[in-house]
């Protein structure tokens, strides 16, 4: 799937994955609407059933008629009259313990009421399994002169409460289909966009174009300030011997090549080490030193190479630098940056850079890996991109990165390169 993944263009990539996000916002919003149309319909039905109940409860005429001594000739035409006119499926009428004298099936009428009968005078809405299914109903008490004189249930099924949905349905379909096609032009956009800015390119050979540029600035940054301390010590030293100051300008070239040899012997006593990582500590020392920080490299012989190309391996461990570089920086002395490369088991490399810059919030840890945040002010120096990169190499590589604090701590782990 990975490799899949990179031989895609990127602009297929980008067209997919919004459309594949917009579909999947279209079924949430769908399925959204219809929980809404439900829930609507619902409370529709049980002010509709709790306004009818309470209608027939306050007429006098059928408080009078619960009174006689058959109530079922004046209440089951007046029932099945209310039944059709207010669009209910049921309307009962019952004695005080729940006898029906009016019901929708005649055969049930002196049968017991099926559902709860309040232990107080109060209206109550419940949802029951009755004669006719489960339904939504409301009971009401019927009073006269402050006597109670019966009930009144009115309900409607959960059937016919789901089938008033049908007519909301074809609104529902129409607002899908037009958050589809929003979203499927704003994909095409995107699609488009993408190819204009990096033609059919795989999306892979972009990544891979950024991890170059990555690596070509941070070495480049690093060789700059190598050649720029070198030049800086030989002035000194041709002056000092233009002076006939010669043991101090032959104590200058000195310990430039003790500072160098002492790194150089680390990186050349590596069964299998990689000279472009080497290369690049070597002008990352001097660029530390440019910037007034202490500079610590411990290169442990048995490390492995990695499984990362050159351009990778480069890009990794100088963008991890570069952020502690500006972080020690920025910060008060002391100033410090401790880097290492050492074996972690038999089959991996783990590389450990360290600073003495203020640290990262912990709010900030998960976020300084998303591609575009920084925690320095937006500009050439606020790229938003070192870190983001760094993590998506390590990861299509087999290996992980994690950051810890006190002091600020990134640490990546490798898979070893098979000899």
């Amino acid at each position: 799937m990975r490799a899949d993944a990179r031989r895609a263009s990127a602009a297929s990539l980008v067209f997919f994955a919004v459309a594949a996000a917009v579909a999947i916002l279209v079924v949430v919003l769908a399925v959204l609407l219809v929980l809404d149309a439900q829930r609507s319909a619902r409370v529709e039905a049980e002010e509709v059933t709790r306004g009818v109940a309470t209608s027939i409860a306050v007429t006098p005429s059928v408080a009078a008629a619960l009174g006689d001594d058959e109530p079922t000739p004046i209440l089951q035409p007046l029932a099945q009259e209310i039944t059709t006119d207010a669009g209910v499926d049921f309307v009962t009428i019952m004695t005080p313990d729940g006898i029906r004298v009016a019901h929708r099936d005649p055969g049930e009428i002196g049968r017991a009421y099926l559902g709860t009968i309040p232990a107080e005078r109060m209206p109550l809405t419940e949802e029951f399994t009755g004669t006719l299914g489960p339904s939504v109903r409301t009971i009401v008490p019927i009073e006269a002169d402050g006597e109670l004189v019966g009930w009144v249930s009115v309900g409607r099924t959960v059937g016919s409460i789901a089938s008033d949905l049908v007519p909301r349905l074809p609104f529902i379909v129409v607002l899908a289909l037009a958050v589809l096609v929003a979203g499927l032009a704003g994909a095409l956009f995107a699609r488009r966009t993408t190819r204009r800015l990096a033609g059919d390119l795989p999306a892979g050979s972009i990544r891979d174009a950024v991890a170059s540029y990555e690596s070509i600035r941070t070495l480049g940054e690093a060789l700059r300030a190598q050649t720029h301390e070198h030049g800086n010590r030989m002035h000194t030293a041709v002056s000092l011997l233009e002076l006939g100051r010669t043991r101090e300008a032959i104590d200058i070239l000195t310990e430039t090549s003790r500072q160098s040899q002492a790194l150089v012997d680390q990186v050349a006593a590596r069964r299998d080490g990689d000279p472009t990582v080497g290369a690049l500590l070597l002008g990352k020392a001097a660029q530390a030193r440019e910037h007034g920080v202490q500079w610590s490299a411990e290169i442990d012989p048995a490390a492995p190479r990695s499984v990362l190309s050159p351009v990778d391996a480069v890009s990794v461990v100088g963008n991890l630098i570069d952020n502690a570089l500006d972080a020690a920086t920025a910060d008060e002395p002391p100033r410090w940056v401790r880097v290492a490369l050492e074996p972690a088991g038999p089959d991996a490399l783990r590389i450990v850079v360290s600073d003495s810059g203020s640290g990262i919030p912990d709010e900030l840890l998960e976020r300084v890996f998303e591609h575009g945040f920084s925690t320095k002010p937006a500009g050439a120096d606020g790229r938003g991109v070192g870190l983001s990169l760094v993590r998506s190499i390590v990861r299509d590589a087999g290996g992980g990165i994690s950051i810890a604090s006190a002091p600020t701590t990134f640490t990546v782990l490798l898979p070893a390169r098979r000899p």
